[in-house]
């Protein structure tokens, strides 16, 4: 039986940059021979696609579309009872490391968590399973936390590998102890869908996000195509669709 994170895998590569607006220009190239106005129109729109979701203006656009919450207030924090910093991907076999580590995303997460748990003095769980192999997200953010940062870990949630398990089984190990509020880390630019995964498990929900999309002035290099505009392009994209499909999901219950 196929493993459908695989299948996600394949489908978020095939559709979201560049792939997908290159798939485009592909097909137009491909009809050029048999319907050469459509084939022109369908190779310029992949090519202008891609040059456009590759400008840090456009994804910056983007990203505060797809970014909800502000920046947490260490006062709002008073009501919760717990803190919940979830993964968000790792690094393979990097050799400095002697093995698996965190991921920028995920970094970058437990970076910021660390911060808000020495504000807080929040219990910490950490969530997140071995999503194509090797090590555990969780298993690398508690080493993380409590070897670099000097942040205790009290929960370590290793089984889930999406952001709906990371719900799942992080409200079983929150309801066990009694509860009920939490302070969330993740992304600004995915912090909509993780609130809602949560509170649909009965879990309530203080976002703490991070990397917030700014709003200052555009600069010129805004305007030229780069590598971290591809990214970031990429990454609210993938917010955009999934919570479309989270969306859907709700209305056919």
């Amino acid at each position: 039986m196929i493993d459908p994170i695989w299948v996600k895998a394949v489908v978020k590569a095939l559709v979201l940059p560049p792939t997908g607006p290159l798939l485009v220009a592909l097909a137009g190239i491909a009809l050029l021979g048999r319907h050469p106005r459509g084939g022109r129109v369908l190779a310029a729109a992949g090519v202008t696609l891609l040059l456009a979701l590759s400008m840090p203006v456009v994804s910056g656009a983007l990203t505060q579309w797809v970014s909800v919450a502000p920046a947490l207030v260490p006062e709002q924090a008073k009501a919760a009872q717990a803190l919940v910093i979830l993964g968000g991907g790792t690094r393979r076999d990097a050799v400095e490391f002697g093995g698996d580590t965190l991921g920028r995303l995920t970094l970058e997460r437990v970076r910021y968590g660390a911060r808000v748990a020495r504000q807080t003095g929040l219990p910490v769980l950490v969530t997140g399973g071995s999503v194509l192999g090797g090590e555990p997200e969780a298993k690398l953010m508690r080493e993380a936390l409590e070897h670099e940062f000097g942040v205790p870990v009290r929960w370590a949630e290793a089984r889930s590998r999406t952001t709906h398990e990371n719900a799942v089984f992080s409200a079983e190990v929150l309801r066990e102890a009694a509860i009920e509020r939490v302070v969330l880390v993740a992304h600004g630019m995915d912090m909509r869908r993780a609130m809602a995964e949560f509170t649909q498990q009965g879990i309530g929900v203080i976002p703490a996000p991070t990397v917030i999309a700014g709003d200052g002035p555009a600069v010129p290099l805004d305007f030229l195509p780069s590598m971290g505009g591809l990214q970031g392009s990429y990454y609210a994209l993938y917010e955009l669709l999934a919570n479309a499909v989270l969306a859907m999901a709700r209305a056919t219950r």
